[in-house]
Order: structure tokens, then C-alpha cells, then sequence
């Protein structure tokens, strides 16, 4: 290996998605540890394409350059993990489609500068990812029938459902929009807020995961005003659409890891 993609291993395993997700590297799978990589697949289906539409928008272009690159690797590397995983053979044909899937949209995704008519083509490969990344994290969850699993579950969809709100705003900005997409962005918003009453009453919330579930509720608002700003300029609103969002994926995930902690 080139010692510059060593190095480029080397800072996925410790700053991966910078900083984000640490959790992420390489290490034997649990069932637990499983359903939250599963999970973060979805989460990376809608973030890839919202780093998209943000490069073709000029909204934080290097960030956004370097969350795509990264946001890519990550998935290749835990599609790999969870294709070994698989334990029962409905969960390995998944993970199989999903990876035909996969193909398609990383084609997308890495085929040069974004541009309109490309991004039409991402705006469904996304949804075709996340509906295979969605059933693998549901089959994990059922195979792991513990009430952890479901909680595992529930709070890396927060993650996705962050990412998915911001994409689906990234789209609308860029003119590619219709009523569908307007519908699944309601229904994000109602789905995040329900999820999080469930998760803030769960009886097995630790101290520290009530006060990351606090965290998240408080950054919830910040993300939830960014998103009807209208104050300022265009490119201001999109960027804070883009870094609230990235905030709120950031303590989502780390609940979602201290779920996982609790089956350990």
C-alpha cells in the first residue's frame, strides 16, 4: 500500500468523517455493534447525497468534498464487515442486494463534478440504498431480539433521519423537488421528534445517555430553526442547514453508541 493511502487509512480509523464517528474503524462485530454499523449505512446513504448537492450548491465545498470521500470509504468498509456478519441467510441476501445497489449510486456519486442532472439520478439511487441499509438494520435488530437492539435501532435512525431532513433541503434548494419529497420531509421531521420522546423514556437511559438525549433535543430546535430561516442570505441559510445538521448527527451518534455499550 502507497504510503499516502496509508496515511489516508490511518486518519479514517481516528478522525473518521472528522470526528464524527469513531466508533466506525474495523474491529469483530457484535450482534449490537452490527445493528448500529447497519444503521449508519442508512445514515450515510442520505449524507453522501446531501455532500453532493452541497458541493453542487458551494455550500462549504472542502468540507463537503472531504465528507463525501470519507462518507464513501466508510460505507464500502462496513458493507464489507456486515456481508461477513450476515448470520442467517434472509440478512446475507440483503446485504448482497444492497451492494448492487451500492454500486450504482457510488458510480453516481464519484463520477465527477455534481451536477443538476446527476443529482435526479442520486435523489432516487439514495432511496434505493437506504431501503436495503433500512431492511439490514431491521433483520440484525430481530435476529438480536433484545429491547437494547431496538434501541440501537431506533437512535441510529436518528442519525439518518438528520441527514435525510438536510438532503431532502439540499434538493429542494437545488430545484429538484415534488410532492413526494415533500411529503418524506414532513414526515422526517414528525418521525425524529416521535423517536426521540420514545428514546427519552426508555427505561434503560444511563446518566449519560439522558444527557446526551438532552443535548440532541436542544441541537433538534437549532436544526429545526435553520431549516425555516429566512433571514439572510441564501447561502447563509444553507450553511446553517448543513452544520446543524452535522451537529445533531454528531450526538445522535454518540447515544447511538452508548446503547450499544449497554449489551457489553
Amino acid at each position: 500500500m502507497k504510503p499516502y493511502l496509508q496515511f489516508i487509512r490511518l486518519l479514517l480509523c481516528t478522525a473518521l468523517l472528522s470526528g464524527l464517528i469513531g466508533s466506525a474503524c474495523a474491529q469483530p462485530l457484535t450482534i449490537n455493534s452490527a445493528i448500529n454499523k447497519a444503521g449508519r449505512q442508512r445514515m450515510l446513504s442520505q449524507r453522501m447525497a446531501k455532500a453532493y448537492c452541497q458541493i453542487g450548491l458551494g455550500v462549504e465545498v472542502e468540507r463537503s468534498k472531504r465528507i463525501l470521500e470519507q462518507s464513501v470509504a466508510l460505507f464500502d468498509q462496513q458493507l464489507t464487515e456486515l456481508k461477513a456478519f450476515a448470520p442467517t441467510p434472509e440478512i446475507k441476501d440483503t446485504y448482497a442486494k444492497l451492494e448492487q445497489m451500492w454500486i450504482v449510486y457510488r458510480r453516481l456519486l464519484t463520477g465527477g463534478e455534481p451536477n443538476i442532472d446527476n443529482a435526479r439520478k442520486i435523489a432516487q439511487a439514495s432511496e434505493d440504498v437506504l431501503k436495503f441499509a433500512q431492511q439490514g438494520t431491521v433483520l440484525l435488530e430481530k435476529y438480536s431480539g433484545t429491547a437494547t437492539g431496538k434501541l440501537i435501532n431506533v437512535a441510529g435512525r436518528q442519525r439518518m433521519l438528520s441527514q435525510r431532513i438536510a438532503k431532502l433541503s439540499m434538493f429542494r434548494a437545488w430545484d429538484i423537488t415534488s410532492a413526494q419529497m415533500t411529503q418524506d420531509l414532513d414526515s422526517a421531521m414528525k418521525e425524529f421528534a416521535a423517536a426521540q420522546a420514545f428514546l427519552t423514556s426508555a427505561p434503560q437511559n444511563s446518566g449519560a445517555i439522558s444527557s446526551e438525549l438532552q443535548l440532541a433535543n436542544t441541537q433538534w430546535l437549532f436544526f429545526a430553526e435553520a431549516l425555516k430561516q429566512t433571514e439572510g442570505t441564501r447561502a447563509e441559510q444553507l450553511r446553517n442547514v448543513a452544520t446543524t445538521s452535522e451537529r445533531i448527527l454528531q450526538v445522535m451518534d454518540d447515544v447511538t453508541g452508548l446503547y450499544e455499550g449497554l449489551g457489553r
